[in-house]
């Protein structure tokens, strides 16, 4: 496989190599590529995580009585302003 760079990804490899933390361009990729899986893994732990919360919120609602949204708006206005007294 061949891949092309751009001149700035070129000069960025170069400035790394120059600094002498890195042996050769080899070396380069294969940590960039390592790092690009990480983060496609945690990604997906990310949106596996989500999914999790979203489906015990959709159950915890399936269980609990609908309410109105003006009580709704309330409540959360009461939180807050419970909440700033504390701070006080």
């Amino acid at each position: 496989m061949s891949i092309s760079l751009t001149a700035e990804q070129e000069r960025f490899i170069q400035t790394k190599l120059q600094a002498g933390k890195y042996r050769s361009a080899q070396e380069i990729l294969e940590i960039a590529l390592r790092l690009l899986d990480e983060y496609d893994r945690a990604d997906t732990a990310w949106i596996e995580d989500v999914r999790e919360k979203i489906d015990a919120a959709i159950s915890v609602s399936d269980q609990t009585p609908p309410i109105d949204g003006e009580t709704f708006v309330s409540q959360v206005l009461e939180r807050f302003q419970q909440a700033r007294q504390t701070q006080k």
